[in-house]
């Protein structure tokens, strides 16, 4: 036996049990100074709810900062409890986001990586960072403390939720839509759905660079808003529609009169004459609400250039064609549908919610008058948005309305968890060319020649 083999040999082994005793004890002290430390947040917590009034100053924030640090110091030097600089730091952050800010979840919201945030009930909350869903290690302490955080956002609102109102849609003050579901219609406890709203909204080159949409594509988009072509883009939830359509109004030229109409204000355009319309629901007794059909019937008498309304779900559809159709060119809004063609029924089944008894086929001559390029947007496997068809509006044959794929996504395959392809022109021109020539826009023919694979 080898000098080292008879060392190893007397040296003292530690028994098993020994060090799985050891392992738990020191787990057993993590879990007790974990629970002081909760004990200790709820503690001041509660004193500092008591102490500060729920209707605070917003410009008062420093003060009430610079109160829970001394409240955390005094209280840690009276019970003698130890800290090291990291945890002490950790803890106040904590309280702050609960007296300040939105408590666990704000953390998230600074998170500029994800890009929505779902509390399902106390105990389980997910992100989507990068088009995907993950669980967090973060948690409410009960339903209680849940709801405390819903009403710190509905508050400042004049919106309330209740067992009589059990469901509401808000927004934070950065701009992220909200919706929340409490019970008894949740039966996980109280529910918020956050939608981040970006503080530096995307540009056409991060579309470009996420591989969302082609620089020829684009070049004819831009040149499709300059000409003053009525647009829809349509998709799935989730899909990117907004900020597609926010991309889109970036190309409208300046000195136009531009009105937006949205159910939340999403719409972020950089031109200086922009008049921002929101819709509001009812109040408690049930009156007082002005729906996106109010609002778009009102626009037409603000003498609007252009019209962009952030999405039709009903009666409004009618309206907005209308207005299309009475010169007010070059007007867009978004639609949830399944394909470029479902976009066309959807339309349809809209104008129909508004009451009117009018025929299938003068609804569809006023689509097919009204519209000229639909652009569709999907939400592929991998969780990343591309822009898969753009379809002209050619007109309708007999009581149809005719179609023309102008740009087709072509798949390439799923290789390594990315979906591959590249949205291709199909090689047909639009009729309404003579649109964008008139406007004073050129346009290669290159744009729309069918390029080869390897491209």
């Amino acid at each position: 036996m080898s000098l080292f083999g008879r060392l190893d040999k007397n040296r003292p082994r530690k028994d098993a049990s020994l060090l799985s005793g050891t392992a738990t004890r020191r787990s057993s002290r993590l879990d007790r100074k974990r629970d002081t430390l909760a004990d200790l947040r709820r503690r001041i917590q509660e004193r500092l709810l008591s102490e500060i009034d729920p209707n605070w100053d917003a410009s008062r924030a420093d003060e009430i900062r610079q109160t829970i640090r001394e409240l955390l110091d005094q209280i840690l030097q009276q019970e003698g409890i130890p800290l090291s600089r990291a945890e002490r730091q950790r803890l106040y952050e904590q309280l702050v986001a609960e007296i300040l800010g939105f408590g666990p979840i704000q953390p998230l919201l600074e998170d500029d990586s994800i890009t929505e945030i779902m509390v399902n009930g106390p105990k389980q909350i997910y992100v989507e960072r990068g088009g995907k869903l993950y669980k967090v290690p973060i948690q409410f302490e009960d339903d209680a403390h849940v709801m405390r955080i819903i009403e710190r956002i509905v508050a400042p609102l004049g919106r309330r939720v209740d067992e009589a109102s059990p469901y509401v849609d808000a927004r934070l003050p950065d701009g992220s839509r909200v919706n929340i579901v409490i019970p008894p219609i949740s039966l996980v406890g109280p529910v918020v759905t956050i939608r981040k709203f970006f503080k530096k909204p995307l540009t056409i080159d991060d579309l470009i660079r996420f591989g969302s949409i082609t620089p020829e594509a684009v070049q004819f988009l831009e040149a499709a808003v300059k000409a003053r072509l009525n647009i829809i883009v349509a998709g799935g939830t989730g899909s990117g529609k907004t900020t597609l359509l926010n991309i889109l109004s970036g190309f409208i030229p300046e000195g136009e009169r531009i009105i937006t109409i949205e159910n939340a204000a999403e719409l972020q355009l950089r031109q200086e004459h922009v008049v921002r319309l929101e819709s509001r629901p009812p109040n408690v007794e049930g009156e007082g609400e002005v729906t996106i059909r109010d609002l778009v019937i009102n626009s037409l008498r603000m003498r609007p250039d252009r019209i962009i309304v952030g999405e039709v779900r009903g009666g409004e559809a009618l309206d907005m064609l209308q207005a299309m159709n009475t010169g007010h060119e070059g007007s867009m809004t978004t639609l949830h549908a399944n394909s470029p063609r479902d976009v066309l029924s959807r339309l349809e089944t809209m104008v129909l919610m508004a009451g009117m008894d009018l025929p299938t086929r003068a609804i569809r001559e006023q689509i097919a008058s009204a519209v000229d390029l639909i652009v569709f947007q999907s939400r592929m496997r991998d969780g990343s948005r591309k822009v898969v068809a753009i379809s002209e509006i050619a007109g309708m044959e007999g009581d149809v309305i005719s179609m023309t794929d102008i740009f087709v996504f072509e798949h390439g395959g799923y290789r390594e968890g990315k979906v591959h392809g590249r949205l291709r022109p199909t090689g047909l021109r639009p009729k309404f060319m003579d649109k964008i020539r008139a406007a004073g826009i050129y346009l290669p023919p290159r744009i729309f020649s069918p390029q080869p694979p390897g491209r």
